[in-house]
């Protein structure tokens, strides 16, 4: 394969999956996972007679990207590729084009649709496919369609139901689960790999050369103090008193604080009692007092402008369409409230201190003589539109050259974007025509998006996962790592706990890895939590036990001393 070489660590993670044995690559982002893959499929496809390589992603534009980047120009020429995802003509005949092709890259929901289907220009046997590649991996669990592909596996391999491909998975997070000790984080490990029928593997000999082809970046975070005053977010509270005294809050209901999820949690579900008890008034004030929280978050992390404008959006069709007294109270309290809020909002002495806090995180790197390359990572599709207006009438950052551009998922709406215009705009931050990109989560995983030296993330509360990834965005040397917070946040708290659990993560793998291939077996086989097992009988010294699964509550490792156990309890299950 003179035309694909790999690195020594890439060489390392593929050494058994060369042999045929059920594989979970662990590389970090930016670590050639993909690359990785296709080394592996393209020697299956030399050595293994008849051989059908399935690749399976779990979002639409992933197909286009792993055929066009990689599966593409290094199998294109000598094997048949097709793409396939719901967009395609492709899905309506896929048993078919499965039979015609020698690879084939699509939507994991296409091939579980195919697999339980009766229709035959639609139905593909497992039993057809002797490779099986699935990307991001560690999303196998729960109800996910991964899980339920894995679950029509784990039914024919108990009921001997062969041949069945071999499994390749790919992951740079696989978390922690949800555990915070040890033992919890290697059950849940355990459980990915039963999940997948794999053993999970990573180098350890060539370490040094995989941190210096990915290098982590400079962690820092930029602390702003809390806001002093904001009359404006005071403005606001006040006005949801009244509605609050207005409703009449039903007594046996205890409303957390404004400005906060919690609160947004509380009057979704008073909403939902009004609808229900056909009560207008105490529906129609829930979803207002819904806005005005909206607007109180927006002023946490965004400009006062932009909290103002979210209520103006909301209220500016509404004074015609009003049904009773309610819609006229409500509608009314903001029209009398709104000339005080625009001018309390356009109050640049009481401006959110983290906005100017983001201004110099991004100055620090970005410069007219600077060839500099960022994401900024936000929570929503309305902050990522209301920071990329801010940029742009932000004389200091025009100044330094940036050139901003939103990146969002592909779906229907306009704050949504379409595959193409996700491509067109990530080309032209390749070319360098766009140096920031303004994203949602959609940048965080899977888009092939070059290395960057800046990543911001701003107003994010997310999981291990997430953070890994978003950090491996910044690869380029002496990148920089930016989170950009309030002092005493929630956020900073987050991302100090992510960084124990991405720790323990490790150590659960390393736990893991350093299993006997036994206590690896027979574990993984006690912890079966695949939707299509439901119960394993055991004979242990102090007699037989039966362990059931419901549903998708799994057999825990904890609960059996594994050790007491018999080879001949687990034939059925080893293989």
């Amino acid at each position: 394969m003179s035309d694909l070489q790999l690195r020594a660590y890439q060489e390392e993670v593929v050494e058994r999956a060369l042999l045929g044995e059920n594989i979970i690559i662990w590389l970090p982002t930016g670590g050639g996972k993909t690359r990785a893959a296709v080394y592996v499929a393209k020697r299956h496809l030399e050595t293994t007679p008849q051989a059908k390589v399935v690749v399976l992603v779990n979002k639409v534009h992933l197909v286009d990207q792993h055929h066009t980047k990689e599966f593409h120009p290094h199998l294109g020429r000598d094997y048949t590729l097709v793409a396939v995802s719901g967009e395609s003509k492709e899905k309506d005949f896929f048993g078919p084009v499965v039979k015609k092709s020698q690879v084939v890259i699509c939507t994991a929901q296409i091939l579980y649709n195919a697999l339980t289907t009766t229709e035959e220009t639609k139905h593909v046997e497992l039993s057809d496919i002797t490779l099986l590649i699935i990307d991001e991996c560690h999303g196998t669990n729960k109800d996910s369609v991964y899980n339920k592909v894995m679950a029509c596996y784990m039914e024919k391999k108990l009921k001997k139901d062969l041949p069945l491909p071999q499994i390749l998975g790919l992951t740079a997070s696989p978390g922690s689960g949800g555990a915070k000790n040890l033992q919890k984080a290697v059950n849940h490990v355990l459980e990915i790999c039963a999940n997948l029928d794999s053993a999970i593997v990573s180098t350890k000999t060539h370490v040094s050369e995989l941190k210096q082809m990915v290098p982590r970046p400079i962690k820092t975070f930029d602390i702003v103090e809390k806001r002093l005053k904001d009359p404006f977010g005071g403005h606001l509270k006040s006005m949801m008193q009244m509605i609050h005294e207005y409703m009449t809050v039903p007594p046996d209901f205890r409303l957390r604080q404004f400005g906060t999820q919690e609160y947004e949690a509380d009057v979704v579900i008073i909403e939902r009692q009004g609808v229900s008890q056909d009560n207008r008034l105490l529906a129609q004030c829930a979803l207002h007092l819904r806005q005005y929280n909206n607007a109180l978050l927006i002023n946490s992390t965004l400009r006062m402008m932009d909290a103002y404008r979210s209520l103006e959006e909301f209220y500016i069709n509404r004074s015609n369409t009003a049904v009773d007294g309610t819609d006229i109270f409500l509608v009314g309290l903001f029209q009398e409230n709104q000339v005080e809020l625009q001018k309390l909002a356009k109050d640049s002495l009481y401006e959110n201190p983290k906005m100017g806090k983001l201004e110099s995180t991004l100055l620090n790197q970005f410069g007219p003589s600077r060839a500099s390359k960022g994401i900024l990572f936000s929570k929503t599709r309305k902050s990522i539109h209301c920071l990329y207006d801010w940029i742009l009438t932000n004389e200091a950052l025009q100044e330094a050259g940036i050139k901003a551009a939103i990146l969002t998922g592909a779906g229907n709406g306009i704050t949504y974007m379409t595959q193409n215009e996700q491509a067109d705009t990530i080309r032209k931050f390749r070319q360098g025509t766009i140096n920031l990109l303004i994203s949602t989560s959609v940048a965080e995983e899977g888009l092939d998006i070059p290395e960057c030296n800046l990543v911001v993330r701003y107003g994010l509360l997310t999981n291990e996962i997430a953070q890994q990834q978003a950090s491996g965005r910044a690869r380029a040397t002496d990148s920089q790592y930016s989170v950009v917070a309030e002092e005493g946040g929630q956020e900073v708290k987050r991302e100090l706990t992510n960084e124990y659990l991405e720790d323990l993560t490790g150590k659960a793998i390393a736990q893991v890895q350093d299993m006997s291939p036994r206590e690896f077996r027979t574990k993984k086989c006690v912890v079966l939590p695949n939707l299509a097992i439901k119960e394993l009988a055991l004979n242990t010294p102090h007699g037989r036990i039966t362990v059931k699964k419901w549903k998708d509550v799994p057999f825990t490792v904890e609960d059996f001393s594994f050790e007491e156990y018999q080879k001949d309890n687990f034939d059925d299950f080893l293989d």
